[in-house]
C-alpha cells in the first residue's frame, strides 16, 4: 500500500488496511436477540494510497462502507468496500495520492481542479430506503445496501443546491422527515449554511440559506419538536490561509461560540443567536428537547477546546490530552424570548458518541448512553482514532429529563480493549430498553489486534455482551454507524420503498 508516514495516524490501530472482502456465516457466541436481525453499517476512513503530506491524518482517509449483517439463522456476515468517489477513482487511475491537505484543494495536483474531492467517510445515513455515505465537505454518495456497490454522487434528484451536506442528520420520530444542513454551502470559507428538510418519501421538501456568525466547522446539530438548533464553535476557516497551502481549520480559543435557534419548520429569517462561552468545541450532541415551560435544552459533549490536535496545533494551541476538560453539558435558552447568553450546566462525564433511541429524538427523554474513559484504568488507553486515544467505558445515564442526570450503569473494558461508537436497536418487548451493537478492538501485541461485534442489553450493561461475533480480519476504527432492520432492507429489495 505504499510508504505511509510513521505517525500516530498511520500506525497501530490506525494502520491502513485497504482490503475489500466479504465473509459469510461467521459464528455467534451467545444468543442473538430476535430484534437484532439486520445490518450494522459503518463508515471507516482508510487511505488507499500514502498521503502527499506526511502530516496528514485519519479523517483524510478514503471512505469505506462496512456492514455487519445478523442473519435469521443466528450467524453473521461481514463485508467492506471502498466508496467509489470521484477522488478515489482518480487516485486509483494514477496509482498514488493526488489530493493534498485536508479539505484544501489548493494543495492538490493541478489537473485535479474541479474533481469532487470528498472522501464520503464519516456517517452512513439510512432514510426512505436509501443508504448514503456522507462527509460534510461535499454531497453524499449513494450505496446499494445489499451489494455495497457505489451508485454515484447524490443530490436529491437535482434539487439540492448546497454544495455540501452534513455528516449528521436528524429524523423526526413522528413524521419520519429528515432534517440536515450544509455549511460552507457555496464554497470554501463561506458563512452560508443551507438548512433542508426531506419528507418521509425521500423527496427534498425545502432548502433555506442563512449566514452563520463566522465560517466554522459545524459538525453536528439537533432538532426538538418545534425548533432547529445550529451550534457554532470557534474552529474557523480562512480562504487566504488555504491559498497559501495552510490548513483548512484553526481553532480560535478566544472567540465566542453561538447557538442559532429557529422554528424547525419555519423561516430562517427568524433565527436567533444565543451566545455561548469562548473557545469551546463539541463534535456530537445527545439531544435537544423542550420542557413544560417551553425552555429549550441542548445536551452536548462539550470540551474546553477542539479535541483534534491536528486542528489545535496549526493554530499554536499545544495542549496535552489531560489539559482539555469538559463533560456532557446542557445549554438552556428561552427560544421565545430575546437572544442572550446560554445557561450552562454540566450534567455528565467527559466523553463522546452519545446515543438515544430513535423514538426519543427531539423529545423529553429519560435515558442516554455514551462512551467515556474508565477512571480506574490500569495503563494508557488503546491508541487509535482521530483523537489518538480510544474510549474504554460505556455508561448509561438516567434522569435526562431532570436537572441532574446520573450515571446508573457502566461497562468498563479490561486493559487493551476499546469501543467504537455503538448504535441502538429497539426492542419489541414493552418496557425493555433495547440493545446496543458496537465493534470492539482488542490489542494482543505491539501491532496485533482482534476485533468483535458485541450485542449488549441496553438495560443491563454490567452483564456484558449477550452475543459476540469475531471478525477474522484486520479492521480500522470507524467514525459513525447506522442500524437498519432486516424488514426495511427486505422492503427495498422488494421495491416497496424508493
Amino acid at each position: 500500500m505504499g510508504d505511509f508516514p510513521p505517525t500516530p495516524y498511520f500506525i497501530g490501530l490506525n494502520a491502513p488496511v485497504g482490503t475489500e472482502l466479504a465473509l459469510e456465516g461467521l459464528p455467534v457466541e451467545g444468543t442473538l436477540p430476535p430484534e437484532v436481525r439486520g445490518a450494522f453499517f459503518r463508515a471507516v476512513p482508510d487511505p488507499a494510497f500514502a498521503p502527499k503530506f506526511a502530516d496528514d491524518h485519519t479523517l483524510s482517509g478514503d471512505g469505506m462502507i462496512s456492514r455487519v449483517r445478523f442473519n435469521a439463522d443466528g450467524t453473521a456476515d461481514y463485508a467492506i468496500r471502498f466508496v467509489e468517489t470521484a477522488r478515489h477513482q482518480a487516485e486509483k487511475a494514477a496509482g498514488r495520492a493526488r489530493f493534498g491537505r485536508y479539505r484544501n484543494p489548493f494543495t492538490d495536483d493541478p489537473d485535479m481542479a474541479g474533481v469532487d474531492r470528498t472522501v464520503a467517510n464519516t456517517t452512513p445515513v439510512w432514510h426512505a430506503g436509501r443508504l448514503l455515505m456522507t462527509k460534510e465537505d461535499g454531497r453524499p454518495y449513494r450505496i446499494d445496501p445489499h451489494t455495497l456497490d457505489t451508485l454515484g454522487s447524490f443530490d436529491f434528484d437535482g434539487l439540492l443546491k448546497s454544495e455540501t451536506m452534513t455528516a449528521h442528520v436528524r429524523i423526526d420520530p413522528d413524521s419520519g422527515d429528515l432534517y440536515f444542513y450544509g455549511y460552507e454551502a457555496d464554497g470554501l470559507a463561506s458563512t452560508k449554511v443551507a438548512y433542508a428538510r426531506v419528507g418521509a418519501d425521500g423527496a427534498l421538501k425545502s432548502e433555506q440559506w442563512f449566514d452563520a456568525p463566522y465560517c466554522a466547522m459545524m459538525h453536528d446539530f439537533t432538532i426538538s419538536r418545534n425548533w432547529a438548533l445550529f451550534p457554532v464553535y470557534p474552529t474557523t476557516a480562512e480562504l487566504e490561509r488555504m491559498k497559501a497551502g495552510g490548513e483548512h481549520w484553526h481553532h480560535e480559543q478566544g472567540l465566542e461560540s453561538w447557538l442559532g435557534v429557529m422554528p424547525r419548520d419555519g423561516d430562517v429569517k427568524d433565527i436567533k443567536w444565543f451566545q455561548g462561552p469562548k473557545g469551546v468545541y463539541c463534535y456530537h450532541m445527545m439531544n435537544a428537547w423542550e420542557d413544560a415551560e417551553g425552555l429549550l435544552h441542548f445536551d452536548q459533549c462539550l470540551s474546553s477546546s477542539n479535541a483534534f490536535a491536528f486542528i489545535r496545533e496549526p493554530a499554536g494551541l499545544f495542549l496535552q490530552p489531560w489539559e482539555i476538560t469538559g463533560g456532557l453539558t446542557r445549554w438552556t435558552v428561552d427560544p421565545r424570548g430575546p437572544a442572550g447568553p446560554v445557561t450552562e450546566t454540566v450534567i455528565g462525564p467527559p466523553g463522546d458518541f452519545p446515543i438515544i433511541p430513535a423514538k426519543s429524538q427531539g423529545r423529553p427523554y429519560k435515558t442516554g448512553w455514551m462512551l467515556t474513559m474508565n477512571p480506574d484504568r490500569r495503563g494508557p488507553p488503546v491508541m487509535g482514532g482521530p483523537v489518538l486515544g480510544m474510549f474504554d467505558m460505556l455508561v448509561r445515564l438516567d434522569g435526562m429529563d431532570t436537572a441532574s442526570p446520573q450515571i446508573t450503569q457502566a461497562l468498563p473494558m479490561e486493559p487493551g480493549w476499546c469501543y467504537n461508537e455503538p448504535v441502538h436497536v429497539a426492542s419489541a418487548t414493552p418496557g425493555h430498553d433495547g440493545w446496543l451493537v458496537t465493534m470492539v478492538d482488542h490489542q494482543i501485541g505491539e501491532d496485533a489486534f482482534e476485533h468483535f461485534a458485541w450485542v449488549i442489553d441496553a438495560g443491563n450493561l454490567g452483564a456484558g455482551p449477550v452475543a459476540t461475533v469475531q471478525i477474522p480480519t484486520r479492521l480500522r476504527p470507524q467514525v459513525h454507524g447506522w442500524w437498519v432492520p432486516q424488514a426495511q432492507l427486505d422492503a427495498v429489495r422488494a421495491g416497496v420503498t424508493a
